[in-house]
């Protein structure tokens, strides 16, 4: 198969992985993909190399793999999580990085999929890395999915408006976001 032929089938192959991501969580519309821009716009304004930008597209797009490879009934349900269920869903990351191991992605996408939930205070998980210890990209990515969560319909509640998102993103800056990443984000889109 010619280069731009196997690029292709790649990305076709990769957004039907993301569709049915989104789908599992209960997303009713291209989640993963939104994700991608977000991040990708904030990772252009910075200055982030193409390959590198193109690295957090891909664990954007499959950054939940974790939780549909461990198909969790409760993640569709419209109630609080129970503390043990938590626990077990904090374990979504590691397994999404052994999930894009198997299927053949990079070990920056595999790592970015691990480090998706690590806070700017160290208080996030698996690894619970702090500050400059979490790579930029996995903190691109994690005000990226943040604000698309947020935004979004889930399961469990209703979307939050536009300034309610940007809201909790300065009240969490330097807590769970790098609160450079929030400041840019925030001049990107309207406050």
């Amino acid at each position: 198969m010619q280069g731009s032929q196997a690029n292709a089938v790649f990305e076709e192959k990769l957004l039907e992985l993301s569709t049915r991501i989104d789908q599992f969580e209960g997303y009713m519309h291209a989640h993963g993909l939104r994700i991608a821009e977000i991040a990708d716009g904030i990772a252009s304004k910075l200055g982030i190399p193409f390959e590198d930008r193109f690295t957090l597209q891909q664990a954007a797009l499959i950054h939940d793999i974790g939780e549909m490879a461990m198909n969790r009934g409760y993640i569709r349900e419209n109630r609080m999580l129970t503390d043990v269920e938590r626990l077990d869903m904090q374990r979504h990351p590691v397994i999404g990085e052994q999930e894009a191991s198997k299927r053949g992605f990079s070990r920056g996408v595999q790592l970015l999929v691990r480090w998706h939930h690590e806070w700017w205070n160290g208080e996030g998980y698996p690894d619970r890395l702090r500050g400059e210890e979490i790579p930029i990209g996995a903190r691109i990515l994690r005000v990226a999915d943040a604000y698309a969560a947020l935004t979004d319909d889930r399961p469990r509640r209703h979307a939050r408006t536009n300034d309610e998102a940007r809201k909790y993103l300065k009240e969490y800056a330097a807590l769970e976001f790098d609160p450079a990443i929030v400041k840019l984000f925030l001049l990107e889109h309207g406050s």
